[in-house]
């Protein structure tokens, strides 16, 4: 049976990934000043003004304004034809101190979980990221998308952009890329012909293996033919509106949680990451080839209220003794989470782009394996 399924990321100009980092940035911020800091910030951002929301608990000062400047600037947003400019966009900060009711069940001698909520955790043994075929591809076109912009090999790109691309099943397994969709904010002066040619030669070619493209691959680059204006100058930019660009492109299911601007106590955050490294250390240990976990909580208390696991009939154990195995030798408690994690430490800037999930971060270490392979034969 053939089946085609979609993914789509975003490159770091997009306007609600603008967001996301500036959100994350303030995170990392009183982190590295308070570890304790409890941040839950949300950023909006348009053509005219940022504004800067939230609550905030920490004994560390921190210039909010002075970071989202430079995370715009850095960016690219840092002229006026753009019109949006880091050095000159009038920024409102808006924000209090955690709600003492939520405190009640966070600070408490035993951690509690931030919130009630679940999350879920996916890995899959088809790509060497542990992540589905199509995001995985989504994701490296958008990052290659900001590479050529930003090294000056395609010198007429601006900052915003999207990606997205159509991979054909067969059997369960992929077979190769149906379509590919990007989208690249450039200067006036460059025609669209030229830009398709070097999107093709310079972005996609360099990225997605030959043997998955063929004559009946379909591009579609700048279809409208023109893409001058982006980010928040032609669309308002909130945090945490790409929650399937940040985790495994509708692949897998979400427990509706945004992660960015939150510190490791919203186990929305905490817990997806953590699901995340337990679904992938299953999958190296060839458990299955497929899994997918979800994890419930309720506010105040440290255990999650369940855990479920799917393995899509990929499981080469029952799924019980898997279910087992978990509950051994993992520990979903908020304060491990932290611990086993680093959660505590200012490294979620560089979770924003390109997806949580698949690249070189703590809930990524596949440290588990050999443990699980040893309670497979127990």
């Amino acid at each position: 049976m053939k089946i085609l399924f979609t993914s789509e990321s975003v490159t770091s100009g997009h306007p609600d990934k603008i967001c996301d980092q500036i959100s994350d940035a303030i995170l990392d911020a009183y982190l590295a000043k308070d570890k304790d800091a409890r941040v839950a910030c949300e950023v909006c951002a348009n053509q005219k003004e940022v504004v800067i929301m939230g609550e905030i608990t920490s004994k560390a000062t921190v210039d909010i304004e002075k970071i989202a400047r430079k995370t715009i600037i850095d960016i690219g947003y840092d002229r006026e034809e753009l019109q949006f400019n880091g050095n000159t966009i009038p920024i409102r900060i808006d924000l209090q101190k955690q709600s003492e009711d939520i405190a009640l069940g966070v600070n408490r001698k035993v951690l509690g979980a931030g919130d009630q909520g679940m999350v879920f955790g996916y890995a899959t043994d088809e790509t060497e990221s542990y992540m589905p075929t199509a995001i995985d591809y989504a994701h490296k076109l958008a990052r290659q998308l900001e590479t050529v912009r930003k090294t000056k090999v395609l010198s007429y790109l601006r900052p915003d952009g999207k990606t997205q691309v159509t991979v054909e099943y067969e059997n369960h397994l992929p077979k190769r890329i149906d379509s590919i969709v990007i989208a690249a904010q450039h200067e006036p002066e460059i025609d669209l012909a030229t830009l398709q040619k070097d999107i093709k030669e310079k972005v996609i070619k360099p990225i997605i293996p030959s043997h998955l493209l063929d004559e009946k691959t379909h591009y579609y680059i700048n279809q409208t033919g023109r893409f001058i204006l982006g980010g928040p100058s032609s669309d308002t930019g909130l945090t945490g509106r790409k929650i399937m660009v940040d985790t495994y492109g509708s692949y897998s299911r979400h427990g509706g949680g945004a992660f960015s601007g939150k510190d490791a106590t919203k186990v929305d955050r905490s817990g997806a990451y953590y699901a995340r490294y337990v679904a992938k250390n299953i999958v190296a240990a060839h458990l299955a080839k497929q899994i997918e976990i979800q994890v419930s909580y309720a506010i105040g208390y440290e255990k999650p209220l369940s855990i479920f696991i799917d393995t899509h009939q990929t499981n080469t154990i029952p799924e019980e003794k898997i279910l087992k195995i978990i509950h051994q030798l993992f520990d979903f408690s908020p304060q491990n989470m932290m611990d086993e994690l680093s959660l505590c430490q200012p490294i979620f800037q560089k979770t924003t782009c390109y997806g949580h999930f698949g690249k070189d971060l703590p809930w990524e270490k596949l440290d588990k394996v050999d443990k699980i392979k040893e309670l497979m034969t127990q």
